[in-house]
């Protein structure tokens, strides 16, 4: 009987070690490498085939603006009733397809039409589905399996532009972009194949819906929303709109490939550190405040370009804007759980993760088009600055939620 039962433990343990391999894999392909390896191409995109920045960086924009609203709550749908392994593998092969599509998009429409499939591949295969596979299989510790899946964000990010590099160096962009999206399929797809349910998995899925009373109308009536969400959609617009321009402002600087690429790496290594950090602070200290002092580590990280040349400065930009980057997208739902529970967050995050999306695309095609040769940068940095100033001000109006809250909301869920 006991040998049963520690069978059956060590079962469930060796399923909820694969779970988390396969979210890390997921998002460490279909964020990781996708986000941060898109942008390291851009710039022979603009060279061969002769599109502005502004263009170059709207791909991202028109997929989101077209499929966040469409089918973000569909996305969501179709997991609570199918489970996310269908959508896992259907994401990794929209996200391969997507880079081989781009590597060879001379035009227009083709570049929109594989940002597209780029956008469904994040949708159905990236953080939404992972989240929800965590949570069928996780309870007293989801929050550190979630955040050791998220790492791989991180760690795909920092991998893919010196993988890039080498790519590039020996068989021409083109090849480089087409084979980074084949290692998609290949990281992301197999791993959710063999992703099984387990009679407890289930149990908690039907639990899960039953506690979906809150009525939605609740929320949409609080302030506290609203705050949350413009707050957080100005964090995500200014990181958003230096990420997806720093390695063509790198080139203004006459950074090598490789330099970009090594600058590109500081960042995402950064962002891990960012992700233990701020995760450690916000069971400290109240997570309004650590919140806040994202926000400004994001401004302050911007501002830094501004400062005059000195030996090291980009490096010194790269540490503090990952520390914020790491920090930006964990805090986000730790503080939707405070405000409104864990029993709200699906549905919150839902709405949020939309609306910080499409503040995400806006920020680097409005940075593009502010773009001069005279000025440069300047004017959509400044922009940018400004809006992570006017996130640490809106967020400075949520209210404190105790410690003790946030025990009582976890005993109650629990």
């Amino acid at each position: 009987m006991s040998a049963t039962i520690l069978s059956s433990k060590s079962d469930t343990q060796s399923s909820k070690t694969y779970i988390i391999v396969t979210a890390f894999a997921a998002l460490f392909a279909l964020v990781g490498f996708a986000y941060y390896g898109l942008p390291f191409f851009f710039d022979f995109m603009v060279n061969d085939f002769g599109y502005s920045r502004a263009q170059v960086t709207s791909g991202n924009a028109v997929g989101k603006l077209i499929v966040a609203p469409l089918f973000g709550f569909l996305a969501g749908w179709m997991i609570d009733k199918y489970g996310p392994r269908r959508l896992m593998m259907l994401g990794a092969v929209l996200m391969g397809v997507a880079f081989v599509g781009l590597s060879y998009s001379s035009s227009m429409w083709m570049f929109y039409m594989f940002y597209i499939f780029n956008a469904l591949g994040y949708v159905f295969g990236g953080p939404l589905p992972c989240q929800v596979l965590i949570s069928k299989w996780f309870t007293k510790n989801r929050g550190k399996a979630m955040g050791i899946a998220y790492l791989g964000i991180g760690a795909g990010g920092a991998l893919v532009p010196l993988l890039a590099t080498k790519l590039e160096s020996n068989l021409g962009w083109q090849n480089a972009l087409s084979i980074l999206g084949v290692l998609i399929i290949i990281i992301a797809f197999p791993l959710a194949f063999f992703i099984k349910d387990s009679t407890k998995a289930k149990a908690k899925i039907k639990t899960k819906k039953a506690e979906l009373a809150i009525p939605m109308k609740d929320i949409l009536r609080n302030k506290n929303f609203y705050l949350l969400a413009f707050g957080s959609m100005c964090s995500i617009g200014a990181v958003g709109g230096v990420g997806q321009h720093l390695k063509l402002y790198l080139g203004d600087l006459d950074f090598t490939q490789s330099q970009a690429a090594n600058i590109f790496s500081i960042v995402l290594l950064s962002s891990l550190f960012g992700r233990v950090a701020m995760g450690w602070l916000s069971d400290i200290i109240d997570r309004k405040y650590v919140m806040v002092l994202i926000y400004l580590i994001v401004a302050m990280a911007i501002a830094s370009l501004f400062l005059p040349p000195f030996a090291g400065r980009i490096y010194v930009f790269a540490v503090v804007f990952g520390i914020g980057l790491g920090g930006d997208y964990m805090i986000i739902p730790l503080m939707a759980g405070d405000l409104f529970g864990v029993r709200a967050l699906g549905r919150t995050m839902g709405i949020i993760l939309v609306a910080d999306g499409l503040a995400e695309s806006f920020f680097p095609v409005l940075v593009g088009y502010l773009y001069n040769d005279v000025a440069r940068y300047s004017i959509g940095f400044g922009v940018l600055i400004f809006v992570a100033l006017t996130g640490v001000l809106i967020i400075s109006f949520l209210p404190k939620v105790r410690k003790k809250d946030r025990i009582q909301e976890a005993v109650e869920h629990a």
